[in-house]
């Protein structure tokens, strides 16, 4: 008899919008006239900071 094959599953799609880090960057912007101050990192809400898509997508 020829011996199983195990079956391999496939790794999870990395997420397009963190591009598999959790945390994507938005510009913050200041005062009235909306100058920009700088870079907040925070966490990917299309991922929710797991880096991957689920299954259910």
């Amino acid at each position: 008899m020829a011996t199983r094959k195990k079956k391999i599953a496939p790794a999870p799609a990395e997420c397009p919008v963190c591009h598999g880090t959790g945390e994507v960057s938005r510009t913050v912007h200041v005062g009235r006239k909306r100058r920009v101050a700088g870079e907040q990192t925070g966490l990917c809400l299309n991922c929710l900071g797991a880096g991957v898509i689920s299954a259910d997508d």
